[in-house]
């Protein structure tokens, strides 16, 4: 299939173009720091930002898109489940 954008450089607006389970782990960062996390099941996401910034984000909603730059999200805290790295 022809991919008619394979040679335009992706911005932060552009749409994801890969992506990863997360397993959630306090000591360990993402393999990339995140454009998006999408949230399958819902409940708390304890996370760490680009910036190094930790945020608690309180009952967020399964089949959310959160547009945020992660770099890790922690065991501890977390409740949602079925996270997804895209990037």
């Amino acid at each position: 299939m022809a991919d008619i954008y394979a040679h335009t450089t992706p911005g932060l607006t552009s749409p994801a173009i890969d992506g990863s389970m997360v397993v959630p782990d306090d000591g360990g960062d993402l393999a990339h720091v995140t454009r998006a996390l999408y949230v399958g099941s819902g409940g708390q996401i304890a996370a760490q930002l680009a910036s190094g910034s930790t945020i608690t984000l309180a009952a967020v909603p399964g089949g959310t898109l959160l547009p945020l730059r992660i770099r890790r999200v922690m065991a501890t805290g977390t409740s949602a489940s079925d996270l997804v790295a895209l990037w």
